[in-house]
């Protein structure tokens, strides 16, 4: 990579951790306004085109770097599978690993999903569909549920990611010290997740009459 080409990678980075770090202050993406991300950056705010074309822009290049941590901690579960005693444990172990060490992608994802760019909100909700999918694939390449066609490991999948995307915000937040262990998030999700599973284990399909 050329030096020139290495120095506009750093800025177009800088201009996203600007905006990750004003967001980490309890603000949402849709109140920045370009010439304070920029600012924060350090650079002044007509070089803010040069990396992207709005702060729309700036916001799907954030989903799309939170999207490939997500993906790449999917990856991860599978590989570990094994090696880590099981599914639920091994997904729930890896996922609040990957969330505390990238905590600004993570934040910035669990707010912008309800948040107020329409792309934005747009993208994320395509990243969900892409993880849903992943997981359908993993889980039929697991063979944990020989007894569920595609279509039923999709609804299994879907509700599996979208369980996590809403425990996010809990995920993040620092737990309340007072709370009793099996209240908080990260006990929660691991049971809500295994009931999903066990549920899954027992249920017929779509369309089954004992379904």
């Amino acid at each position: 990579m050329s030096l020139r080409a290495e120095q506009k990678l750093q800025t177009r980075q800088a201009l996203m951790g600007a905006a990750r770090e004003l967001m980490d202050s309890g603000r949402g993406f849709g109140s920045l306004s370009l010439r304070e991300v920029a600012r924060r950056a350090g650079i002044v705010p007509t070089g803010f085109y040069r990396h992207f074309q709005d702060m729309d822009e700036l916001g799907l290049a954030l989903v799309a770097e939170v999207g490939e941590t997500f993906r790449e901690t999917l990856r991860q579960v599978r590989r570990n599978e094994f090696e880590l005693g099981g599914l639920v444990e091994a997904s729930t172990r890896i996922f609040l690993d990957a969330v505390s060490a990238n905590r600004a992608q993570f934040l910035f994802l669990a707010r912008e999903q309800y948040g107020g760019s329409q792309p934005v909100r747009q993208a994320i909700a395509a990243l969900r569909q892409r993880i849903t999918d992943d997981l359908a694939a993993d889980l039929k390449l697991m063979n944990r549920l020989p007894h569920l066609d595609e279509a039923a490991l999709g609804v299994l999948s879907d509700l599996v990611v979208k369980t996590v995307f809403a425990t996010l915000p809990e995920l993040i937040d620092p737990p309340d010290a007072h709370l009793p262990t099996h209240l908080a998030a990260a006990a929660k999700i691991t049971q809500q997740l295994r009931f999903i599973f066990v549920g899954g284990k027992h249920w017929s399909g779509i369309g089954r009459p004992d379904a």
